[in-house]
C-alpha cells in the first residue's frame, strides 16, 4: 500500500497511543458489526419433530415451520434483518428433476408464511437451487451424468416463482447455471413481482467447505460425483468477475461469495471493483471447523466468532451470512 505521506518517526509517533484504552480503539475502529450486517441461514424440514440435531454442526438444529417462525422472532429482536432458509425434504418425494421443488404448498413456502404471519418486519431469501430435491444430488436437472443448463433454468424459474410468490423478499440462485438471473428477473417482472430481490451466488465455488452443509439438507449421501462443471473453480479469481458483471447485467441487486475466509481476497475484489451490496457466506465447513476447535478449547468462542465476522467486513462484505448470527448477534448487544 502506498502511503499518501511520510509518516512521523519514532518517538514522535507511537502507534500504541491509538491503542491504550477500549474508548479509544473503538473510537478509531475502522470496521464496524453490528446484528444489522448478519443473516442467518436456517435449516428447515418436513419431519414431524419441531427440531433435529445437525451432528455434524454443533449447535444448529433442522426447524420445523412452526420453529422457524420463532426464529424469526429471535432474529427481530436481536436486529438481524434477515433469515435464509434452506430445505430438507423428505427422500420419497425427491426425484432426477427435483419436481419438489415447485410444489406451491411445499416445505419453503409453508416456512415463508409461518414467519410473516410470526415476524412480518424480517426478512426472508430462500435458496433456488434443485439439489435439495433431485435424487442425485446436483442442483440441476442431470442426464446421462450431465448438467443440463438451460433445462435446469426452467425448474430454477419455477421454483423462484413459487418462493415470490408465497412472500419471499429475495431469491437467492445458488446454482450457477448460466443466464439464470435473467430468466428469474424475467419472470418475477412478468408476474407482477418486480419488488422481489434476487441476490444472486455470483461466485460460488466448488469447495470442500460445503460437507456438513449437505449433511444439513440431507444430499450429502445421494449426490453423485462433484460439481465441478458448474461451480467455479479455486483458482480462479478473474472468472469470479465475469460471473458477477453477468449476474448484475442480468438483474441481481446483490451478490454473494462463496465461501467465506478462505475467499476474503474475492470478496474485496467483487466489492472494490463492483460497488454493489456484496455478502459473504461463513459456510458450514467453516462453522464446524470453529465449533470442533472451540469445542476442544482451543479457541477462545466469542473471540473467534466476532474476529472471523470482521475480517468479511474488514474484506469489504456488506454483510454475512452466519451459523453464528444470533450469538454474534447476542455478543453485540451486549
Amino acid at each position: 500500500m502506498t502511503m499518501p505521506f511520510q509518516p512521523a518517526a519514532f518517538p514522535y509517533a507511537r502507534p500504541r497511543r491509538l491503542r491504550s484504552q477500549p474508548w479509544v480503539r473503538r473510537l478509531v475502529a475502522e470496521t464496524t458489526l453490528t446484528p444489522a450486517d448478519l443473516i442467518w441461514p436456517i435449516i428447515v424440514h418436513d419431519g414431524a419433530e419441531d427440531r433435529v440435531p445437525v451432528a455434524s454442526m454443533p449447535g444448529v438444529f433442522r426447524l420445523s415451520p412452526k420453529e422457524a417462525a420463532k426464529a424469526a422472532v429471535e432474529a427481530r429482536d436481536l436486529g438481524i434483518p434477515m433469515i435464509a432458509l434452506f430445505p430438507n425434504v423428505d427422500g420419497a418425494i425427491k426425484d432426477s428433476v427435483g419436481t419438489a421443488a415447485s410444489d406451491p404448498d411445499g416445505l419453503i413456502p409453508d416456512c415463508i408464511k409461518a414467519i410473516k404471519d410470526a415476524a412480518p418486519e424480517i426478512g426472508v431469501m430462500t435458496d433456488v437451487a434443485l439439489d435439495c430435491y433431485t435424487d442425485h444430488g446436483h442442483d440441476g436437472v442431470m442426464e446421462n451424468g450431465r448438467i443440463l443448463n438451460d433445462v435446469s433454468i426452467e425448474r430454477l424459474v419455477e421454483q423462484a416463482f413459487i418462493h415470490a410468490h408465497a412472500g419471499a423478499d429475495a431469491v437467492a440462485p445458488s446454482d450457477m447455471m448460466d443466464g439464470r438471473v435473467q430468466a428469474i428477473r424475467e419472470a418475477l417482472e412478468a408476474n407482477s413481482l418486480p419488488d422481489t430481490l434476487i441476490i444472486s451466488y455470483a461466485a460460488k465455488y466448488a469447495s470442500a467447505f460445503y460437507g456438513p452443509y449437505r449433511d444439513a439438507v440431507g444430499s450429502s449421501k445421494s449426490l453423485t460425483g462433484d460439481k465441478k462443471t458448474y461451480q467455479m473453480d479455486y483458482a480462479n479469481a478473474d472468472e469470479a468477475l465475469r460471473e458477477v458483471a453477468m449476474d448484475i447485467s442480468e438483474g441481481a441487486d446483490a451478490l454473494i461469495v462463496k465461501p467465506g475466509l478462505p475467499y476474503l481476497d474475492i470478496v474485496r475484489l467483487v466489492s472494490d471493483t463492483f460497488k454493489i451490496p456484496t455478502f459473504a457466506y461463513q459456510v458450514s465447513g467453516e462453522y464446524a471447523m470453529m465449533q470442533a476447535s472451540i469445542a476442544n478449547g482451543w479457541l477462545e468462542e466469542d473471540r473467534a466468532i466476532l474476529e472471523t465476522l470482521h475480517a468479511f467486513k474488514r474484506a469489504g462484505a456488506s454483510g454475512v451470512l452466519s451459523y453464528f448470527a444470533p450469538k454474534a448477534a447476542r455478543l453485540l448487544g451486549a
